[in-house]
């Protein structure tokens, strides 16, 4: 547990000093384009979306999915796994490349099949503009996931934690440059000329190729040595090729629920929370996600692939149990303090107070899947560390046919009437969090059959104990809301006053939390304690 515990503490680290500069950074973006009923920054959301989109894809889909298991399976070889990984890498190279050249070819018919069929021609002007500067950081985050891959499968986690830091604090650097010279926020498309659209795409970008730059340099910590091979065959890339061809189905699965969402969502540009502001919710929510579940489940997953390998089903069932139990304990937590503290979080990522508020339901949609989306984060990587990618498919394309289907259902009520367009984000988010709900338990029942059992009781109890903890820990930071004026108080009136709001709020619910299982003495408490304190300085 113990070497689990370093890397867990190195990658958490490592998280959170990347995404709380990663929110700077949208702070500063959001000073420039807007947010909610933004058309430039809708505009710029889609764009920048799209390498992200194949980016989300490729980290947590083929290479988590394939690579990891296979290069473990590779150190065994006589010379470590050394022409595995360079023939490996050579073929991503190569594919990225294609892969980027077509998008950027395609930008057009890209943006449009993001898009409404009513939207505003020059706002979809706009977006292409934009995408023809985003759509090259395809290239560079995918050689960033294949390289921080590697490392993750040789037990070196901390470069591709830290790398991201770098992005951001050119960005932050760089937009703020721009405010400087060109003022903000722009929330018309009249008002960006070619200049601006340049300075800002070129910004963007430019963090990313030097994100992948600065991971180039750690690659040797791993004991390898990377150099082209062209020689493909031989080392079992025909078996990766039917591994990665179901988490590619995945991937179209994924891509054509999000041009549903997108297309959809994209109704409401200008009149309320948007594509933007719908991307910074799901930044917000996936903050505990990103420093909670990827920090401690990534070693877990590492492990957890070795005992496949083996064929210890026993201590895979424990890595599952063990794993959800910690998770849970800490998501639980985030859950409540998030739910709480919605409207000043969601302060820091836009303009005015009544933004804020408008962008607020968005963010509570989506927090009822943060728990689910955990657990899934571990059944989903068994079925991975056990090389089926089939299974995952399935029940990934009834999550995917759920978000159509939810979001498709949104756009009709609101159609009829029935809900404000103001409210369309959030329906939406509703829907893909029940899609996520419904994915999980399929998820479940499947591995459940499938190893013999997976310890159901042994993590379901402690959740739903540490759920019952979390509502008195939520009426305390609630509490605190109220005596601090409301949702309409001073925790709302500015983005400082919004980050210290969430923050006090977020710190009573978690003390209340801790405190309760404390007097509750659950035995889940002192591992997790344990796990915390490595954050701390040694004195």
């Amino acid at each position: 547990m113990s070497s689990i515990g370093r890397a867990s503490v190195l990658i958490g680290a490592g998280t959170i000093v990347s995404r709380v500069t990663g929110l700077l950074r949208i702070v500063v973006l959001v000073g420039i384009v807007g947010s909610v009923e933004s058309f430039a920054g809708d505009a710029f959301g889609l764009a920048n979306s799209l390498p992200n989109n194949i980016y989300a894809v490729i980290s947590t889909g083929v290479l988590t999915a394939v690579i990891v298991p296979q290069i473990v399976k590779a150190a065994a070889h006589d010379d470590g796994g050394r022409a595995f990984v360079s023939k490996l890498f050579t073929l991503g190279t190569l594919i990225l490349l294609v892969v980027t050249a077509i998008a950027m070819i395609a930008a057009p018919l890209i943006v449009a099949l993001y898009t409404s069929a009513d939207a505003s021609p020059d706002q979809i002007a706009l977006a292409t503009a934009f995408a023809y500067w985003c759509l090259p950081q395809i290239f560079f985050y995918g050689l960033y996931s294949l390289l921080g891959e590697i490392l993750n499968a040789r037990n070196v986690f901390g470069p591709y934690t830290w790398a991201p830091i770098v992005n951001n604090v050119v960005s932050i650097v760089g937009f703020a440059g721009f405010l400087w010279v060109f003022g903000g926020p722009n929330p018309a498309v009249s008002q960006w000329t070619p200049l601006m659209i340049g300075l800002l795409g070129g910004i963007t970008t430019g963090g990313i190729v030097l994100q992948t730059v600065v991971l180039l340099v750690f690659w040797r910590r791993a004991g390898l040595q990377l150099r082209p091979d062209f020689h493909w065959r031989g080392v079992g890339l025909r078996n990766i090729g039917r591994l990665a061809g179901w988490t590619f189905l995945m991937v179209i699965v994924g891509q054509l629920a999000g041009i549903v969402q997108s297309r959809v969502l994209w109704q409401a540009t200008g009149d309320g929370p948007a594509v933007l502001a719908t991307q910074n919710a799901w930044l917000v929510f996936m903050l505990p996600y990103s420093v909670i579940v990827l920090s401690i489940g990534t070693p877990y997953f590492t492990r957890l692939s070795e005992h496949a390998a083996a064929g210890r089903d026993d201590d895979v069932r424990a890595d599952i149990v063990s794993s959800i139990r910690v998770l849970g304990l800490f998501i639980v937590a985030a859950t409540a303090a998030l739910a709480v503290a919605a409207v000043p979080a969601s302060r820091v990522f836009t303009n005015t107070s009544g933004e804020a508020l408008a962008a607020a339901p968005v963010l509570l949609c989506f927090l009822t899947c943060l728990l689910p989306l955990a657990v899934l984060f571990v059944v989903q990587r068994t079925f991975y560390a056990f090389n089926d990618t089939r299974t995952p498919f399935f029940f990934t394309l009834v999550q995917g046919v759920l978000v159509v289907v939810t979001a498709i259902g949104a756009g009709q009520l609101l159609a009829a009437g029935i809900i404000p367009i103001g409210q369309l984000a959030a329906a939406i988010a509703l829907g893909q969090s029940f899609a996520s709900i419904v994915q999980l338990v399929i998820a479940t029942v499947i591995l459940h059959r499938r190893l013999g059992g997976i310890g159901f009781r042994e993590w379901v109890v402690p959740l739903g104990r540490f759920a019952l903890v979390a509502l008195p820990a939520a009426g305390a930071g609630w509490a605190v809301v109220l005596v601090c004026g409301g949702t309409e108080g001073w925790i709302s009136d500015s983005e400082l006053g919004g980050a210290v709001g969430a923050a006090l709020i977020g710190s009573v619910v978690l003390a209340v939390y801790l405190g309760i299982l404390a007097l509750l003495r659950a035995p889940e408490l002192e591992p997790a304690l344990a796990l915390g304190r490595r954050f701390l300085p040694k004195r």
